[in-house]
Formats: structure tokens, C-alpha cells, sequence
């Protein structure tokens, strides 16, 4: 990781740079997927996933039978995590429902609104490296309580024609029939176009590869709205002397574990925790799976020296990050003044890891600067709010086992590693006191 110390605010635009992904060529390749979908439908869809997921299908659609299988086929600890999961989503989202009641805004002259779902929604679920069933819960739940009529599923299948099981059981417990093995730009045309098996529909959500992002761009110009700009994931920290280097270095490692083109940023007050932290990622990083990834990812990440809280706040909203973990003293205070973030993690307890899956709050968020102007998923994105959690010990004890399944299961092990980083602390101090309470 780069180390900055003390840089001037006419630094910080070049210091804040994403890492640059050349488009030129690729957005050539989009529009040509595109326009081939476009005019040939479920033909091209099927040439498509030949040639790019390595499959050949004589049906696009995942049937009735594979969406009952799948829950035979994943664990009984990991769907008990994801109903964990799913109940907190329904819950932080139902609460978003408040109308605006009617109001006169001046004598005689009376306002009101109405909330009237997106009738037809696309969800894209990634396949990749990782199976992100996690992100199935995180859109088709709003959809669900929004009362979208129709919601489309397209996540790319394996070498086999089959969708993983998780995806499958967690689409099916949010109410989800029609699911389509289809990936890339193919399913973002698809379902912005409709084909004969693929319904049309107004809205489409989901992360994706630079080929998804650049097709969802695409298609926004004239055909289908889409959730928001998006890039790669990020994480910016904001930390002083008390806060905890470990774990300061598993979070920067549980955003780098995402891919080669994330970002981790920390930016503190204290110049003496950095060496610490650094002696952490190294010995973190050796014990991840996903060591290559997270490795390049940090090789374009940052830790900067800024000696007055002040200035980190403001550096911090001028990065606009997508994830930011705050671990301050006065943490409350300093998230006050947070104008720029998707989704904010407030104290020692609160690893971007619990937003990921299951504290509630929803992990499709802007990236690459974005949420200056855009919020993150929610209800209303279905029919600019900034979310925010702050986890106790107890709560996060609470949520561990889910969050840790989970986190297994998708193979993102420094996300599990941030849970447990925190909890062997809890559970040394507790037994500590049990000792002294003997004695």
C-alpha cells in the first residue's frame, strides 16, 4: 500500500484516483452484444453463453424442478444464516414504506404522494469468482415489498448449465420464479430488449464486470432505467489512536478480497498506527485464499496521514466513498459530518462485513464517486439516503454466525476474518473476567 503523510488538499484529487480501466475497446464489444440480442433474441443468448460461460443450453430459463432441488442442496447452517439475513433486510426496508401524509402546505392547498411500484424490475446476480447469493436478498427484497408485478433473475451459469444452489434457494425464498441462466452484457440486453424467453422489463439492478457496467450504460441511454452508476467496490476507513490496527487491516482486506481493480483507503490521524497496520495486512494477507486478488487490489490502495480530524472528514467526503468505516473515539460526532458515502459503519463492531449480508441495510451502493449524487439501493429505488449501522459486541456476537457462514460460502474469507478478529477480543475479555469473578 502507498503511504502518504500529511499531503496538501491540491493533492488530495490525484491521491483519491480509482484505478483507470481503459473502455475504448470494450464499449465497441458492448454495443455489438447488444445489437446482436436485439435482433436475434434467444438465438444470440444461446451462442453467447457457448462462447463466454462455456455452456450449451437447450432452455434459458432455470425450471421448476432446479429451483426445488436447490434447497436439498445447500446446508441447513447456511440457510438458516440467510433467512437471518433476509428477516433484518425485510426489516430495515418495510420500514422505509412512510408515506408523506397529506399535508396543506397553505390554505386550501393540500400535497400529497403516492408510492406506485416499478411494475417490471431485472435483477443481474453476478457468478464470477464467488456465488453472491447474498446480493439475490439484497434487491429481490425491496422489489418484493415495493409489489413490483414481474421480477426477472439473470446470474450466468456453470459448465454444467446449472445455477448454484444458493442463488436458487435464496431467489426462491424471496419469492423469485423467473430465474434465466445468462450472463454478462448478454443478460443486461436481454432483459432490456426482452427476448422469447426473457421478458422486457423497465428497470435493471445489479453489479457486474466492466462488461455489465458499460451494458447497463448502454441500455440506460433509450431502453431500460437502470439502478445507478457502478464500478468497482471500495472502502475508505477513517481512524485515530484508539482505534484497533487489526482490525483497521481486516477491513482493508475484506474490500481488497473483492477483486484486482477494489480500493482500500485509510486515512488517519494518528501517524503511529500506520506501521501497525501494516504489519497486520501482511500477516492477515498470508492467510487469505484469495491472497493474488487481494494483493493487486493493494497495490493501488492508500494509506494517508492527515493530523487534523477535520481535514479527514473533508478528504474523506471528496473521496465519496462507497463503503466507509469510521473507528474514532467520538465516532458519532465525526458521522454528522459525513456528506458523501453509500453506506457508513460506525465504531469497533460494525465491519463492513455485517452490511455486506446481514445487518439489514442494503450492499448495492455507488462506486467510483458516485453517491455524491446518488444513494444506494432501497425501497424507493423500486418505487439519497445515506444508511448507516453501529453494532454492539453483543450484537455483532449475535449476527457472527450468520455473517461467518455466509461470508464461507461465498468464499470471501477476510470478510469472515473481520467478525472474528473482533470477537476474539470479546471473548478474551470474558473470560478474563470470569477468571477474576473465581478468584
Amino acid at each position: 500500500m502507498q503511504i502518504i503523510k500529511n499531503p496538501t488538499r491540491k493533492e488530495w484529487a490525484e491521491l483519491l484516483k480509482r484505478p483507470e480501466i481503459d473502455t475504448s475497446s470494450l464499449l465497441d464489444t458492448v454495443r455489438a452484444v447488444l445489437d446482436n440480442v436485439r435482433q436475434n433474441g434467444d438465438s444470440a443468448l444461446r451462442d453467447y453463453e457457448l462462447k463466454f460461460d462455456k455452456v450449451s443450453l437447450s432452455a434459458l430459463q432455470v425450471s421448476d424442478d432446479e429451483i426445488a432441488q436447490s434447497a436439498s442442496q445447500v446446508p441447513h447452517l447456511l440457510k438458516e444464516a440467510i433467512s437471518q439475513a433476509k428477516r433484518n433486510i425485510e426489516k430495515f426496508h418495510q420500514a422505509q414504506e412512510c408515506e408523506l401524509p397529506y399535508m396543506n402546505v397553505i390554505p386550501e392547498v393540500r400535497c400529497w404522494q403516492k408510492r406506485v411500484p416499478i411494475q417490471k424490475v431485472g435483477l443481474y446476480i453476478p457468478g464470477g469468482t464467488a456465488p453472491l447469493f447474498s446480493t439475490v436478498l439484497m434487491l429481490a427484497i425491496p422489489a418484493q415489498i415495493a409489489g413490483c408485478d414481474e421480477v426477472v433473475l439473470c446470474t450466468p451459469p456453470n459448465t454444467e448449465g446449472n445455477v448454484h444452489p444458493a442463488v436458487l434457494y435464496a431467489a426462491h425464498l424471496c419469492g423469485v420464479t423467473k430465474i434465466f441462466k445468462i450472463g454478462g452484457a448478454q443478460a443486461i440486453a436481454a432483459m432490456a430488449y426482452g427476448t422469447g424467453s426473457v421478458p422486457k422489463v423497465y428497470k435493471i439492478f445489479g453489479p457486474g464486470n466492466q462488461y455489465v457496467t458499460a451494458a447497463k450504460q448502454l441500455v440506460s441511454l433509450r431502453d431500460a432505467a437502470i439502478d445507478m452508476p457502478a464500478g468497482p467496490s471500495e472502502v475508505a476507513i477513517i481512524a485515530d489512536g484508539s482505534a484497533h490496527p487489526r482490525y483497521i487491516a481486516a477491513d482493508l482486506l475484506s474490500q481488497a478480497e473483492h477483486g484486482v481493480d477494489s480500493q482500500s483507503i485509510l486515512i488517519t490521524t494518528d501517524e503511529d498506527i500506520i506501521p501497525l497496520v501494516l504489519e497486520e495486512v501482511e500477516k492477515q494477507l498470508e492467510l487469505l485464499p484469495r491472497k493474488d486478488l487481494a494483493q493487486k487490489a493493494l497495490e493501488h490502495s492508500r494509506i494517508i496521514f492527515i493530523p487534523k480530524i477535520e481535514d479527514a472528514i473533508d478528504c474523506v467526503n471528496e473521496y465519496a466513498p462507497e463503503h466507509l468505516i469510521i473507528m474514532t473515539k467520538n465516532y458519532t460526532v465525526v458521522a454528522e459530518n459525513i456528506i458523501n458515502a453509500g453506506s457508513v459503519f460506525l465504531g469497533d463492531y460494525s465491519p463492513e462485513s455485517a452490511g455486506d449480508y446481514a445487518s439489514g441495510t442494503n450492499h448495492t451502493l455507488p462506486t467510483n464517486g458516485n453517491v455524491k449524487a446518488y444513494s444506494g439501493v432501497c425501497l424507493d429505488s423500486f418505487t439519497k439516503k445515506i444508511s448507516f449501522q453501529e453494532l454492539s459486541r453483543e450484537g455483532l456476537s449475535m449476527l457472527s454466525n450468520a455473517i461467518e457462514i455466509m461470508a464461507e460460502n461465498e468464499q470471501l474469507m477476510a470478510h469472515k476474518n473481520a467478525v472474528e478478529v473482533r470477537l476474539e477480543r470479546v471473548y478474551r475479555e470474558e473470560e478474563e473476567d470470569e477468571r477474576a469473578w473465581r478468584r
